[in-house]
């Protein structure tokens, strides 16, 4: 059975459908995204990692070398340099949970089509709460589960975006106190 498309709708056109497929493109582009961001970031990781290596061969070179100002100082630069990779390695944890975050999109992207794509689903309330439950007990932050409830009780993104930066903030100084 072919179905018509929102350019050439007929009797068979649903909207239903059509959501369906501009979720899966949203998949497929935040799917992608992350393939090209990961090869890239590998690379970068990959690179930063092997300067750290080739750094510590250089001090240790230096290091047997007969003591003097120049040779003083090149070792004092190659703690700093190995100082700023380790820094930048640590950094790429950044893109780990930016990864994360974007595979719970997509999955949850795909949940939604899956329950839009399925009319006992699309109509039955106690499957859109166990989806929705689903998807909060995803998140790791608290800060996360703060912003997800809150456009739940009808807040605006930018209310909830602000509500996500405060509890994340709250929760940043938590850390910081047990140190």
């Amino acid at each position: 059975m072919t179905f018509s498309a929102s350019s050439q709708p007929d009797l068979g056109w649903s909207q239903i459908r059509e959501t369906i497929k501009l979720l899966t493109v949203s998949v497929a582009q935040v799917e992608g995204s992350m393939k090209v961001g990961d090869e890239s970031v590998n690379a970068l990781a990959s690179s930063f990692t092997n300067m750290v290596g080739d750094m510590t061969a250089i001090y240790e070179i230096l290091s047997e070398l007969q003591s003097s100002e120049s040779r003083d100082h090149a070792l004092m630069r190659c703690e700093a340099t190995q100082g700023t990779m380790n820094a930048a390695i640590v950094a790429f944890q950044f893109y780990d949970r930016l990864q994360q975050c974007l595979q719970h999109v997509s999955d949850n992207l795909k949940g939604l089509s899956a329950i839009i794509d399925t009319p006992h689903r699309l109509y039955n309330p106690a499957e859109w709460h166990k989806f929705q439950e689903s998807i909060r007990s995803q998140y790791t932050m608290e800060a996360e589960k703060v912003m997800f409830d809150a456009i739940h009780q009808g807040k605006s993104i930018d209310e909830a975006l602000a509500l996500f930066e405060q509890a994340s903030q709250q929760s940043d100084e938590a850390e910081i106190e047990l140190f």
